[in-house]
């Protein structure tokens, strides 16, 4: 079964950072777009960015401007999401998605995601 395992997630206070990774079970990233998102308790999920299968292109949600980074290490067959600056409303799951038509929109519309992982609890809290 094709599938997407985030880690990385936990506990941290205003202010602090964290590395998320997206590793792929079955299959590699290579051709894929990845994408991130998030689901606060009683919200809708929501795209927090993604990144091109070449790393070429990224695109970021205008709450994490700034404090997020995204990246990919094709060789490691990993995706990361560096978090800076963390605020307790990026307490969230977090979502890892494989967009296998390579296209990282700007919209983050979920269905152009065919591959989710099982998410990450991010609690920033003091």
């Amino acid at each position: 079964q094709l599938q997407l395992v985030e880690t990385g997630g936990g506990l941290v206070q205003p202010g602090g950072s964290l590395r998320l990774s997206c590793a792929p079970s079955g299959f590699t990233v290579d051709y894929y777009a990845i994408g991130w998102f998030r689901q606060a308790p009683g919200k809708e999920r929501e795209g927090v960015s993604c990144i091109t299968s070449s790393g070429g292109s990224t695109n970021y949600a205008d709450s994490v401007k700034g404090r997020f980074t995204i990246s990919r290490d094709n060789a490691k067959n990993t995706v990361y999401l560096r978090m800076n600056s963390l605020k307790p409303e990026d307490t969230a799951v977090y979502y890892c998605a494989a967009d296998v038509l390579d296209l990282c929109s700007r919209s983050f519309q979920t269905y152009e995601y065919g591959y989710w992982g099982q998410g990450t609890q991010v609690t920033v809290s003091s």
